[in-house]
């Protein structure tokens, strides 16, 4: 090959390497529907600015999204808080690990039938979610209430049988968290988190009958494999979801059913 067609081609190649330097690294994510998803992708472009071209995977329930980040399905996953992973990671032997604060969605109970507390009756059917975690945090958040007392020693876990005061004597069925907003339509009330009161048209701020404080250990969090929590793609990742630009969309999205955690 003669020594200028050498020369052409080797600042081709040359020209060509900054641009395959340049193209973003795919980062799926995997989210609940609702809110998460809706955050996330208000992060997709200031992550694309980054580098990071993200895939945002829905899952339709809390126990997929960490066995799809262990298995290597995903690369991260955004829609727990960190009691619910330490318990996932004690069961399940996850090595997983959170990398960052994300935002808050303070607990909702509600009900079809009654407009306020004050209304519920003695006796009332009242669904609570049937993992540790969330339904743990629906009984502290009753007890913040005082409408229950649960045993000191039950920790942010406690469950039904540490109920130790009952006095409007609920009837406590447990359930799986993502139905809870249908069983609206067949108990007298319900906790539903966030992320499942929003889809079902439930506005936290104005239809809960009792609401959690904004504050606690219920601050939701980024989690990735352990063994990535140090990697360049992590700390970008984190940045555009804690910038300015995401914190104005969920302050502008959700009035104050989500808050910021930065």
């Amino acid at each position: 090959m003669p020594f200028r067609t050498l020369a052409v081609a080797a600042l081709a190649a040359a020209l060509a390497l900054p641009a395959l330097a340049q193209q973003p690294q795919t980062i799926r994510v995997g989210v609940t529907p609702g809110p998460h998803a809706q955050i996330l992708e208000a992060v997709k472009p200031v992550a694309a600015k980054k580098g990071l071209d993200l895939k945002i995977i829905e899952f339709s329930d809390y126990v997929i999204p960490n066995t799809a980040l262990a298995s290597g399905e995903i690369e991260a996953n955004s829609f727990q808080h960190q009691p619910y992973l330490d318990n996932q990671k004690a069961d399940r032997g996850f090595k997983i690990e959170s990398v960052a604060y994300t935002v808050n969605f303070p607990m909702g109970i509600y009900s079809k039938k009654y407009k306020s507390w004050n209304e519920v009756p003695d006796g009332a059917r009242f669904a609570i979610q049937n993992d540790p975690t969330n339904g743990g945090r629906t009984l502290l958040l009753l007890q913040d209430k005082g409408v229950i007392k649960v045993k000191e020693s039950a920790g942010l876990k406690p469950t039904v049988a540490d109920i130790v005061e009952n006095p409007k004597k609920l009837k406590f069925i447990e359930i799986d968290a993502a139905q809870a907003p249908r069983a609206l339509d067949d108990v007298d009330v319900a906790a539903v988190n966030t992320n499942y009161a929003v889809p079902a048209g439930l506005n936290p701020t104005k239809d809960a009958i009792l609401r959690e404080d904004a504050k606690g250990p219920y601050v939701n969090v980024i989690a990735v494999r352990a063994e990535d929590k140090d990697k360049p793609w992590v700390k970008a990742l984190v940045e555009a979801y804690r910038s300015p630009e995401v914190k104005a969309f969920i302050e502008q999205k959700f009035q104050g059913a989500a808050l910021a955690s930065w």
